[in-house]
């Protein structure tokens, strides 16, 4: 029998990297709170597909909606006292980000900063959330570091998540909320996310459409499998917060494989793994 490892809250629980968080914690000993408002971002059969695995066990608690919802938020942390607080909750795409720019704004701005006031409010021990790669926008250094200025975003999904890391810094400044950024590097695997490059492609090749490629093809992204993000967050979990009382309890990191891959080899891969 797992212990009892204590309680946390895994806001988009149904997404792609929040399912499978979900499931590790549990396997664990941990119960999990798991937050999502099942949006039609894609297609909500592939979040409730992942979300009835998550149901099946006992230690899982789901509940609807959104972080923009600042009163269930606020039942949330007065119902349950949550020992991390992991948000993977957020308006995702960078296109999507053109035609739709009030998603980003309410999910990824108001949402966030509803949920920094009630970790605060509640003195959660750690918040975890999730920033991206984009926030490096066009730097020319390689490989990216923590340490590289990232103050142009070329996306509005890009800013609303150098904006998160921004808000964090300054809880952890005002109030000593101890809180961790993410910075994910394209993930990819099972269960993953349609309009990701790995479905979008392959489903184009094997319809026999062409694949939209920016930049003729000159670039690289650094792919990161979806167990080996899983185990960086879950020793981010287990590690605890930065506990130096001499500086701001907020760190980042990296999350990813540190190899970047040229785009046209990966097409490359997808054909020949795909037989066309």
């Amino acid at each position: 029998m797992v212990d009892h490892k204590g309680e946390v809250l895994v806001t988009g629980c149904a997404g792609f990297i929040g399912f499978h968080l979900s499931k590790r914690l549990l396997t664990e000993g941990y119960h999990v709170v798991g937050l999502d408002n099942l949006n039609t971002y894609y297609d909500p059969s592939l979040k409730k597909d992942r979300l009835a695995q998550l149901l099946e066990a006992p230690r899982f608690k789901f509940v609807k909606g959104s972080l923009e919802n600042k009163e269930l938020l606020d039942l949330m942390f007065d119902q349950t006292t949550f020992n991390s607080v992991v948000n993977l909750a957020a308006q995702a795409g960078v296109r999507y980000s053109l035609k739709h720019p009030e998603a980003y704004i309410q999910s990824n701005l108001v949402g966030f900063g509803h949920l920094l006031e009630c970790c605060s409010k509640h003195q959660v021990k750690h918040l975890l959330y999730a920033s991206s790669s984009s926030v490096y926008g066009d730097n020319q250094k390689i490989p990216f570091s923590v340490k590289d200025r990232v103050d142009h975003p070329i996306s509005l999904y890009a800013a609303t998540k150098k904006a998160n890391e921004e808000m964090a810094y300054t809880y952890s400044h005002l109030y000593r909320l101890p809180t961790t950024g993410m910075r994910f590097f394209t993930v990819y695997g099972p269960w993953g996310r349609p309009d990701m490059a790995l479905f979008s492609f392959s489903n184009a090749i094997m319809e026999n459409k062409p694949i939209e490629i920016y930049n003729y093809g000159k670039m690289k992204r650094d792919f990161t499998y979806i167990d080996d993000v899983i185990e960086a967050v879950y020793r981010l979990i287990e590690k605890g917060p930065l506990e130096d009382e001499t500086k701001v309890p907020h760190t980042i990191f990296n999350i990813g494989n540190h190899h970047p891959v040229p785009l046209l080899d990966f097409v490359d891969l997808l054909e020949k793994g795909l037989g066309k």
